[in-house]
């Protein structure tokens, strides 16, 4: 390239000092001005130059699918109304009473309705045991009676890959909530105490099913005995790990001594 510069420069001068006009020159040895030493630094400039766009490429896949991943295992929760008094919110292991409607996100049709399903009343569960979705476990902490939830469920923590009809596999969902009541329910440790009458640190079946109907008479809904044995059966299969029929403060805690 330095050779072929030359070359210019030398015929522009001679052409400058020449009076008469010379005819334009063919340069047929361009070719064999390039050494090898160019051709060679021109291979890795462009390889260069190639080996970087596919690093960038690769490098915005991997920050878009680890995106992906961030946004499909969080809940998407929206406020829609929140009382201005919060007399208690919601945590792990209370008893909730709440109506809820589900709806597809990718085409707002709704699969779900409280209000249509067993009779209209609001639904009763324990928060944070596996009584409901893992996103409605998490997207229902926190809550006042009477606050108002939107919240968006993505498949993992919704219905998975499976599904559940007539939820398809893979479906993000979205719930509107409404709470109604918020209680210490038969998870929380204070609820163990006070269903631990004769305070021997351990519960029996009769204790947890006269909590439960005291607690359920309080909200004005009082129900039949089917209803409590369910709860009640619910609670022992998941703390009674011993099988011995009594539920000690160890099995009891189900949050890790956190609320010890």
């Amino acid at each position: 390239m330095k050779t072929f510069l030359t070359v210019l420069v030398q015929d522009s001068k001679a052409s400058d000092s020449s009076s008469s006009p010379r005819p334009a020159r063919v340069y047929t040895s361009l070719p064999e001005v390039a050494t090898n030493t160019d051709s060679g630094m021109m291979r890795r400039l462009v390889g260069c130059t190639l080996c970087l766009l596919v690093s960038s490429q690769l490098s915005l896949w991997c920050v878009l699918a680890s995106t992906d991943d961030l946004v499909d295992s969080e809940v998407q929760i929206e406020v829609l109304f929140k009382p201005e008094q919060c007399t208690q919110k919601s945590k792990r292991g209370d008893l909730l009473n709440v109506h809820y409607d589900g709806f597809l996100a990718k085409d707002g049709s709704q699969f779900y309705c409280s209000r249509s399903d067993k009779a209209g009343h609001p639904q009763w569960f324990v928060l944070g045991v596996g009584q409901v979705i893992k996103g409605l476990d998490k997207g229902m902490e926190d809550m006042c009676p009477g606050e108002k939830r939107k919240i968006t469920v993505p498949p993992g923590l919704a219905f998975g890959a499976q599904g559940k009809d007539p939820v398809p596999p893979n479906a993000t969902v979205v719930f509107e909530v409404e709470v109604y009541s918020v209680s210490r329910g038969p998870r929380s440790m204070e609820a163990f105490g006070q269903m631990d009458l004769d305070k021997d640190r351990s519960l029996t079946k009769d204790e947890v099913k006269a909590y439960l109907k005291i607690e359920y008479e309080k909200s004005g809904k009082p129900r039949d005995d089917p209803f409590y044995e369910k709860i009640m059966a619910d609670i022992f299969r998941k703390s009674d790990q011993d099988r011995n029929g009594q539920i000690s403060a160890k099995e009891y805690n189900i949050y890790e001594h956190d609320e010890l």
